[in-house]
């Protein structure tokens, strides 16, 4: 058993070597990336534009032998070309039927590009996809691959014709991760690589299969968590509705996913156990999106970020 276990952390880890094939850098996203499909959760990663969010998460799919789909935003995007839709379909024998035509949704990993350019209406079409892994369209519930992921990116800086995502759908991401600029060695390694190549000439050996991946999510869950670590994360979830600064809280879904994260982290690094620096390495990630700071601490500059480090 614990051979096997070994094999499939091996495995998780040649899929970051193999994606850094293509991504340069970033090497801290990538594994929280890992951490969150181990955990069988979906991630919200927020950037610039240009940093290889897109790239990452196909290259992801592509060394994960899994199916992937994008879906671009737009505010004319509706539910139906996220979810599908039904068609009028013409049998052999000249019958005609309305028959489900499966949207994009319908694959193992789920690129939702620039998620805030659509309508609440089309945000809201990702709802029961991330949170219970069904579609519901016209009275009947249609389940979707395993595993399933919706990793959804946004752009922070330009917020003409865009709609932020509400409270409730941001929970719904086990985590929000943001993408930093390159440091300086590694932009010439981007510069070198891609002037002299193009991306497709780039081969990734697929090393890891859907199943073996869903083998991996049970073992993140057989992962025992101490008492007093469990409720460390609880303190420091519970923290979030009390603090001075923060006029929001996160809810009890804050901490599940602090104590999985923990769980994912201490898997990729060949542990069995889940230690308080694991959940203090997460908690911005799992909590940055799931509380609102007040005005007052807005007004002085404090971001959600800095009131999860002030709490930890």
């Amino acid at each position: 058993m614990s051979q096997q276990i070994e094999d499939l952390q091996e495995k998780v880890h040649e899929v970051k070597d193999e994606v850094s094939k293509k991504v340069v850098g970033q090497d801290e996203i990538l594994e929280y990336l890992l951490v969150t499909m181990v955990c069988d959760g979906n991630a919200l990663l927020e950037s610039n534009p240009g940093l290889a969010k897109t790239m990452m998460v196909r290259s992801i799919a592509d060394v994960t032998d899994m199916s992937f789909s994008r879906i671009q935003n737009t505010p004319d995007l509706m539910p139906s070309d996220v979810t599908g839709t039904e068609v009028i379909r013409e049998s052999a024998e000249g019958d005609k039927q309305f028959v489900f035509e499966k949207g994009p949704v319908f694959a193992n990993v789920v690129l939702a590009d620039e998620i805030n350019r659509a309508t609440p209406k089309t945000q809201a079409s990702f709802l029961e996809a991330m949170e219970e892994e069904q579609v519901t369209a016209s009275g009947k519930t249609y389940e979707l691959p395993k595993p399933f992921f919706v990793l959804a990116t946004q752009n922070p800086i330009d917020q003409e014709g865009t709609y932020p995502l509400p409270e409730a759908q941001k929970d719904r991401f086990m985590m929000k991760l943001t993408v930093d600029y390159p440091e300086f060695d590694e932009e010439s390694e981007i510069v070198d690589r891609y002037t002299s190549q193009w991306e497709d000439d780039i081969e990734l050996e697929k090393v890891l299969t859907g199943d073996e991946l869903l083998r991996a999510q049970e073992m993140v869950r057989e992962i025992p968590v101490a008492e007093d670590i469990r409720d460390r994360a609880i303190e420091i979830v519970a923290d979030t509705r009390d603090a001075e600064k923060i006029e929001f809280g996160a809810s009890p879904r804050a901490s599940l996913a602090l104590v999985l994260a923990g769980k994912g982290l201490a898997f990729l690094d060949g542990r069995n156990y889940v230690s308080e620096e694991d959940l203090e390495e997460m908690a911005v990630h799992v909590l940055r999106h799931r509380i609102i700071v007040d005005f007052r601490a807005e007004r002085d500059g404090v971001t959600p970020e800095q009131a999860v480090r002030d709490l930890l």
